[in-house]
């Protein structure tokens, strides 16, 4: 394929991914809304005003960050989990594997529309938070590189597990035994210093604390020192789950029979 139908096969993939959420945008982004307006009003408030600062800051805007965050990883996440089993299921995924399409454009494609109702989430969650919070953004640039990032590495971790999910159920697996775990233990509502030090010594192997570090660093200007390991092992981990991705649609695991 020449470089313009290539782009043109990616553009495909990706309209049909946005237009798939958008489409049904009262089940796939307007709950993020009500969630975290739900979420300032009880842990921002009601129990923010009983906690007080944490880090210098108000207990308020200290959550923010990890909020969007969190908003964003799990709309990214299930967007690509459903939409790939759904190909899979409807076996329409054989038609682009048989196309001239590279392997490598439809996992592109795919994490792409995750990474676009990721970002419209974290743009609606952060509209949202300025009423709320008053929030000011320190890094803005760095801001926005770690929200894309964290979507498409989160778009990726979907797409494996649409590729390995044998029925529709198993696509929520993971979401509730792994992903939400990870999200709450990994100081979205509390800082990791404040832990008790086996407790903070396990927290480092949770990548969501680094994902979320980034993010606050960038949000707020809080939690620097280890900015470049979280950004390197955000990093690290997209690049890896970029790769498998692409190894698991050339081996055709789960998807050939």
């Amino acid at each position: 394929m020449s470089p313009k139908e290539k782009w043109v096969a990616f553009y495909g993939v990706l309209f049909k991914e946005v237009t798939r959420f958008m489409r049904i945008w009262p089940q796939s982004l307007l709950p993020s809304a009500i969630t975290i307006i739900l979420y300032f009003m009880i842990f921002g408030h009601v129990i923010g005003n009983r906690i007080g600062q944490m880090e210098g800051l108000s207990y308020i805007l200290f959550i923010t960050p990890g909020l969007i965050m969190m908003a964003v990883i799990t709309n990214s996440y299930s967007n690509v989990v459903s939409s790939f089993y759904g190909a899979r299921f409807s076996r329409s995924i054989e038609e682009m594997l048989v196309s001239p399409m590279p392997n490598w454009l439809i996992v592109l494609g795919y994490a792409s529309g995750g990474l676009a109702r990721g970002f419209a989430v974290g743009v609606i969650v952060l509209v949202i938070s300025l009423f709320f919070a008053g929030l000011h953004i320190v890094h803005p640039f760095l801001a926005l590189l770690a929200l894309l990032l964290c979507s498409l590495l989160f778009s990726l971790a979907g797409l494996i597990n649409g590729v390995f999910s044998r029925k529709f159920d198993d696509t929520a697996i993971v979401t509730t035994f792994v992903l939400t775990p990870l999200i709450y233990l990994g100081g979205v509502f509390y800082s990791i210093d404040s832990l008790p030090p086996f407790w903070k010594a396990v927290s480092l192997f949770n990548p969501l604390r680094y994902v979320i570090d980034l993010f606050r660093y960038a949000m707020l200007g809080i939690g620097g020192d280890g900015l470049s390991l979280a950004l390197s092992i955000v990093s690290l981990f997209t690049l890896a789950l970029l790769i498998m991705s692409v190894w698991l649609m050339n081996k055709g695991i789960g998807i050939k029979s």
